[in-house]
């Protein structure tokens, strides 16, 4: 009812997906999102929905599962078995307890609690039996509710023994001819990452599984999507553009746009934009990740943080937070952690919002690794030559970034060559919004960094070009008008335009710079 009584955004639809799995060979529900998206909430829904205990029909007759043909079929009808495993691997924590120990602890917390509400329940050998006498003596069959599925996973990443003592009691229930049929209704499971891989194969082979990179139908109640938080920024009178500025950039198919919900709500709450999701207490560092040794790995997040969407193939991660087999895997986990948001049509990654990208830019900042500080010292110098309109510095440092990072057949195509700008100005997020063809005048411009608020840089219009002399990407810039759409923005605006001859040869490709101030 607490969360009825505040900002409920409502994700009922979900039921109803889970009803029509119940009793079903495709009863096995694991869905894995980031932290803060949610999945507690999600859980409390299911267990108030289904829980026999309770009478719940009050919370649920006004929202959207109450239209669902499968309502009344399954309203508080199982018994409903609820697990936190993050509890338990805290309380071992806490109390210095092996994990080896945690399935007998979780085993004997059900079991308990099972003698408390149903005294007269014949004991068994197992839990198992206790479960299957339930069952049978009333007649109703049990629905699994169980949040963090993998905190253990997580916490003990290098321990493959525990994780496999774990794994097994999942797969004595869920995976076990003589009771799953019999005993369990469904099961809805949750947690960051997706179900561990024992080989190419999921450690539960059962279950069907819906991530962040296949979400499938439950893509859009993985997150708010924008209908959603259009309607609460409408309601609270707060800005949806900042909104989405500061925390859209995940977006799934046929759901479009999502964001991360508790940003959203904290933002509304205390009327601030601010990175909230990466104050929480996450388990996995992003600087960890950024740093592992992997061949391109460097680059890749050069190009991430400046703006460039980046191929990836997730197909061979192994679900944990220790195997990796090259830099696709380490993307991979990021998209699992929120880091990176995924476009499953073009099968890249990018860096989703200015909530992500601060942390991003603040983790680069702090990583001990001579090829990253180069490319930082590299961005920062190039920004106070552009400032200081030091144009062959400039030009330079262009032709650097243009040779090294555009394979041949690449070199003059327009995406490379907006690229190329995004590298060399990759340290951009620390006074600027990157925006690409921003429309102005009588066309769009290619790449403009507009300052922040708080900054007093100037605003720079930048082209690249090629075959023109030196002046004609400064000419493109002032016939097209680009900008004018800066003219009221309060700060002095500089026109950035480089050249370079596109049929010289290799090595060769001198190129030129120009740098006014506008008007």
């Amino acid at each position: 009812m607490r969360i009825l009584n505040s900002d409920y955004v409502d994700k009922t639809g979900m039921i109803a997906l889970l009803n029509h799995t119940i009793d079903t060979t495709k009863n096995l529900t694991c869905i894995s999102r980031p932290r803060r998206f949610g999945k507690s909430y999600a859980a409390q829904m299911l267990c108030a929905y289904y829980d026999r205990t309770c009478d719940s029909r009050e919370l649920f007759s006004h929202l959207q599962i109450a239209q669902d043909e499968t309502y009344e079929k399954h309203l508080n009808k199982y018994h409903v078995i609820n697990l936190d495993i993050s509890g338990f691997v805290s309380t071992a924590k806490q109390g210095k307890q092996s994990f080896s120990d945690l399935p007998l602890t979780i085993s004997r917390s059900i079991s308990e609690e099972l003698r408390t509400i149903y005294p007269e329940l014949k004991q068994g050998n197992t839990l198992n039996e206790e479960m299957l006498n339930l069952v049978r003596s009333t007649q109703t069959k049990i629905i699994f509710v169980i949040d963090e599925w993998d905190a253990l996973i997580r916490e003990a990443k290098e321990d493959p023994t525990n994780q496999e003592i774990f794994l097994n009691m999942l797969r004595g229930w869920f995976k076990n001819n003589n009771f799953t049929p019999e005993a369990i209704a469904a099961v809805y499971m949750t947690g960051i990452l997706p179900i561990k891989k024992d080989g190419s194969q999921s450690a539960l082979s059962d279950f069907e599984e819906f991530t962040v990179v296949k979400p499938r139908m439950f893509g859009k109640y993985v997150g708010f999507t924008e209908q959603e938080v259009k309607d609460l920024c409408a309601k609270h009178d707060i800005s949806f553009e900042l909104m989405k500025q500061w925390y859209d950039g995940y977006e799934f198919k046929d759901v479009g746009a999502v964001y991360n919900p508790n940003s959203v709500m904290k933002a509304i709450r205390y009327k601030d934009f601010d990175s909230y999701w990466t104050e929480t207490s996450a388990a996995e560092g992003l600087m960890d990740y950024i740093s592992k040794p992997y061949n391109g790995l460097t680059k890749t997040i050069a190009e991430l943080i400046g703006g460039v969407d980046v191929k990836v193939s997730t197909t061979g991660f192994a679900n944990d937070l220790v195997t990796f087999r090259g830099k696709d895997d380490v993307l991979t986990l990021m998209i699992h952690l929120g880091y990176l948001a995924y476009d499953s049509e073009s099968g890249t990654v990018h860096i989703p919002n200015e909530e992500i990208r601060q942390e991003f830019q603040k983790a680069v900042r702090e990583v001990d690794h001579e090829a990253t500080m180069k490319r930082l010292h590299e961005s920062d110098q190039l920004f106070q030559d552009t400032l200081e309109m030091r144009e062959e510095a400039v030009a330079a440092q262009i032709e650097k970034i243009h040779r090294e990072e555009s394979a041949p057949l690449h070199y003059n195509k327009e995406d490379s060559l907006r690229s190329v700008i995004k590298l060399a100005y990759y340290t951009y997020r620390d006074h600027y919004l990157l925006f690409e063809e921003l429309p102005s005048g009588d066309g769009y411009a290619d790449i403009v960094y507009l300052p922040k608020r708080d900054s007093d840089w100037p605003a720079l219009v930048i082209e690249l070009k090629w075959n023109k002399n030196k002046d004609g990407a400064i000419d493109q810039i002032l016939k097209k008008q680009y900008p004018d759409v800066l003219k009221n923005y309060g700060s002095r605006i500089l026109l950035v335009g480089i050249n370079y001859d596109k049929d010289a040869p290799a090595g060769e490709r001198k190129h030129t710079c120009r740098i006014m101030e506008y008007p």
